[in-house]
């Protein structure tokens, strides 16, 4: 995650403005990490992890691989398996360190490698650590954070997670460079490689190859879950695994995903769909005060919003007649003050949401999740500065929760400091070159004509700002049907950014990834016969 509050959109993003899209990190032992064979690789690009030679280690060198075996009573099943807690090191051609990547894998004791799947689950950011699907939504332990508000003194126990995909995926948590414990080990050059859009890519791709190779894996059916920036990533990591590597994801779950950063950007410079993409949630907003949401409830706003918005946002300001209709109609939908809207003239951002929603009550509400709402610190003031409801206020107790889950559960006790949300590796982050903002909606149609079986569910909150449950929808209606049968699939949720905070939410949310992995794995059945 990233400080929606401090850093500017893409700057923020994985989860959103500043949020987290996660994985968790730790090492691998000696004899795991041997070369398990070379290929040559592009210069300047990782190679696959190989055991990294005694000169390259520090006197903080990651601990040794940790492995613990569990029993989970879950309600009407139980759950026993493996915990693997440790790291990979990736190398240049030479050999040299370049990166070590933690990881922690959970694996069913009672199913077969052959025919299990096994899920890569990374965080966003870019800069945070994989601890928020880790302990939040997927792992086996669950840190409970359902409510309307979240206290960074709660408590950080956990406790069993009845939703976790251990009942049907093995999991593997992944830190890029910067989070977690993970690191880069090569230097400032390398650095920057990595804190990059491409380099990134490469780095998670060598990863995921190298241990499929090192855990003997290669023909389980293979998923990827990202959220946020990780949600980004996941595309551009599908192709570049096809093309590269000659790895297949049988499906992709990406989680509250950006799929072009200008369209969640350009705001302020006056392009018309960034408003059309969010209002809807502020509608959202509205009707969760008072109850339920769902996507029938939100038809007007949304067919308002891509339609009679769309055209008098594109009519101008100048055009008095047009800026009065969505000025009226704005109030409306989202509940927010008639003159507020007036005065902004139709076009609401998401800063000024945060503020003026709860304005009567002197409350501030979440970017993440506009249900979730503090005190303002500033309440007489014009303008006020102040730290996110949700990913702010989540970051003490998750990031106990976790290093006391890696030392005492997982018994992985390494040195230095856990990384929960890394700023400087936001800060660092080099989006590639020219004039647009990145964008993965290229690498999806293409990875999904490549591949005629795989499966993409696309999954948002109602009451995310930072990323807009239509932004997606609008700009999946653009992907071509590639093949008789829909293959890519949005579903919404009540909540934020972090939905599956949210017990119903997080039972809904397994239902439906469950669904995925079971079309693919039969659509992989039938491609064998």
């Amino acid at each position: 995650m990233t400080r929606a509050t401090r850093l500017p959109l893409h700057a923020a993003l994985v989860l959103s403005l500043a949020m987290p899209v996660l994985s968790l990190a730790m090492p691998l032992g000696a004899a795991a990490q041997e070369q398990a064979g070379s290929r040559e690789q592009p210069q300047g690009q990782p190679q696959e992890a190989r055991r990294s030679r005694p000169e390259a280690r520090d006197n903080q060198a990651l601990p040794p691989e940790s492995v613990t075996r569990h029993t989970l009573q879950l309600p009407g099943r139980t759950l026993s398996f493996t915990a693997t807690a440790g790291h990979l090191t990736l190398t240049d051609q030479q050999g040299a360190p370049q990166a070590e990547i933690g990881f922690v894998t959970y694996t069913r004791d009672d199913a077969d490698p052959a025919t299990r799947p096994v899920t890569f689950a990374v965080n966003g950011g870019p800069g945070a650590s994989s601890a928020y699907l880790h302990l939040l939504a997927v792992g086996p332990w669950l840190l409970p954070t359902d409510g309307p508000a979240i206290s960074p003194s709660a408590s950080p126990a956990l406790v069993p997670n009845a939703e976790t995909w251990l009942d049907f995926t093995d999991l593997v948590f992944v830190d890029p460079p910067g989070t977690g414990y993970s690191r880069v080990v090569g230097g400032d050059p390398v650095r920057e490689r990595f804190y990059s859009v491409a380099g990134d890519i490469d780095g998670l791709a060598a990863f995921v190859m190298r241990w499929l190779k090192e855990k003997n894996r290669l023909v389980s059916p293979k998923f990827f879950v990202g959220e946020s920036y990780g949600g980004f990533r996941g595309p551009l990591l599908a192709q570049k695994l096809q093309n590269d590597q000659g790895v297949g994801f049988s499906g992709l779950v990406l989680v509250s995903p950006v799929f072009d950063f200008d369209w969640l950007e350009q705001g302020t410079a006056g392009a018309p769909w960034t408003y059309s993409a969010l209002l809807p949630s502020l509608a959202a907003a509205k009707l969760s005060r008072t109850g339920p949401v769902s996507r029938e409830a939100l038809r007007d706003a949304e067919a308002y919003a891509s339609g009679d918005y769309l055209v008098d946002l594109m009519r101008g300001l100048q055009d008095r007649a047009a800026v009065d209709r969505i000025s009226r109609r704005v109030a409306e939908l989202s509940g927010l003050d008639p003159e507020l809207t007036r005065r902004l003239a139709g076009r609401v951002d998401m800063r000024t949401v945060q503020r003026e929603l709860r304005r009567g009550s002197s409350e501030v509400v979440s970017a993440y999740d506009t249900n979730v709402a503090i005190a303002d610190p500033n309440p007489a003031s014009q303008s006020s500065r102040f730290d996110d409801p949700v990913l702010d206020a989540m970051t003490a107790p998750l990031s106990s929760a976790i290093i006391h889950h890696l030392t005492d559960t997982l018994n992985y006790r390494a040195d230095g400091r856990y990384n929960l949300l890394n700023g400087s590796v936001n800060g660092a982050w080099r989006w590639g070159g020219g004039r647009s903002g990145p964008e993965n909606l290229d690498e999806l149609r293409q990875a999904l004509s490549l591949d005629g079986k795989m499966r993409v569910l696309v999954t948002h909150g109602f009451t995310d700002l930072v990323t807009p449950y239509y932004a997606s929808q609008l700009l999946l209606n653009q992907l071509p049907e590639l093949g008789p049968q829909p293959r890519v699939t949005l579903s919404v949720y009540e909540g934020g950014h972090m939905f599956y905070s949210r017990q119903a939410s997080r039972q809904a949310f397994k239902a439906d990834v469950q669904r995925l992995f079971d079309e693919a794995l039969q659509a992989r059945a039938d491609n064998r016969d």
